[in-house]
């Protein structure tokens, strides 16, 4: 029999992706969202996998909820993406972005530990947890220091993670993600907004892109290339905590330049920094090393920040 996947969080970038390899794969797959009626499928849709899932409600951080799902789904594999993914939204709504986060987390652990069953978990991590890395690549021993609602509940949910591991020995692990774009980003995340910024000065419509702060460095990756990481750690003899990273660093401004670039458009004449943007607390620098999943289990993203960035202009889902 192949085996039988649930993805909380279908419905998302990494969701869809992730979906589509599955199947591709040979898996059944079950997805949720919070409200399967009314849930937005587009991005299932632009990826052709919309008609070949399962898709069920459930709420995360409802312990009924996902007891009822996986007593009746008996999935061989879970992958919990479900939860807040802005860090910006964080600030404003930092209850919700904790109960989503660290509550459904916490209930996917109970309820496998209650059924006993041999139901591996990956749960979605975060790079944001390490806070400023002060220009020193972080690595999967590296202190986390967080610095916005967002990361201290993905910090939470990674120690919740390592825990019922080790007490109860459940297959779990924590994929530490850096940032990973593509054409299905969110419009509210900056990389999209940049992308559809410059789209739309470039047909006319608009004279100038404002953002906030441009000085910060993050690792940027590809998203259809980090969920096949996901995959793969669920295949490891043990379960196992990994950076899913490119190691490379970018900054905000050499992206928004890539972007223009992509447009045959010059930057300066566009670009306006506006203070208005800013957030009570941003990471100035991040920097991520993972040669440990290289060494592991052979991964290595592939695409470079140039060409994602192209991709993402050019709205090329692979």
């Amino acid at each position: 029999m192949s085996n039988t996947a649930l993805i909380a969080g279908i419905t998302g970038q990494d969701g869809a992706y992730l979906a589509r390899h599955l199947l591709e794969s040979g898996y059944r797959v079950v997805g949720s969202s919070r409200d399967a009626q009314s849930s937005d499928t587009s991005r299932l849709r632009r990826l052709g996998a919309d008609q070949d899932i399962e898709l069920i409600s459930l709420a995360p951080n409802d312990f009924r909820s996902v007891l009822k799902a996986l007593s009746s789904i008996e999935p061989t594999e879970v992958y919990n993406l479900a939860g807040q993914t802005s860090v910006g939204l964080s600030f404003e709504q930092p209850v919700e972005c904790m109960e989503s986060i660290a509550s459904g987390t916490l209930n996917f652990l109970e309820v496998l530990r209650y059924l006993d069953a041999p139901t591996r978990l990956f749960s979605a991590g975060s790079s944001e947890c390490f806070g400023d890395t002060q220009q020193k690549p972080a690595n999967e021993t590296t202190a986390f220091h967080p610095r916005s609602p967002y990361a201290v509940a993905k910090s939470t949910a990674f120690w919740q993670v390592a825990n019922y591991r080790e007490a109860y020995g459940i297959f779990c692990c924590t994929g530490i993600l850096a940032n990973h774009e593509s054409p299905l980003r969110p419009s509210r995340f900056v990389t999209q907004k940049i992308i559809e910024g410059v789209r739309s000065i470039k047909r006319g419509d608009s004279h100038e892109l404002r953002l906030g702060n441009l000085d910060i460095w993050r690792d940027w990756g590809w998203a259809p290339e980090y969920v096949l990481a996901m995959h793969q750690m669920l295949q490891a003899p043990e379960p196992k905590d990994y950076l899913i990273a490119s190691g490379v660093t970018t900054s905000l401004r050499e992206f928004v330049r890539l972007a223009f670039v992509a447009a045959g458009l010059d930057v300066e004449t566009y670009l306006i920094s506006d203070a208005t943007f800013l957030r009570p607390s941003d990471l100035r620098y991040s920097a991520m090393d993972p040669s440990l999943i290289a060494a592991d289990l052979g991964w290595k993203a592939q695409v470079s920040p140039a060409e994602i960035v192209q991709r993402m202009y050019e709205e090329r889902l692979i």
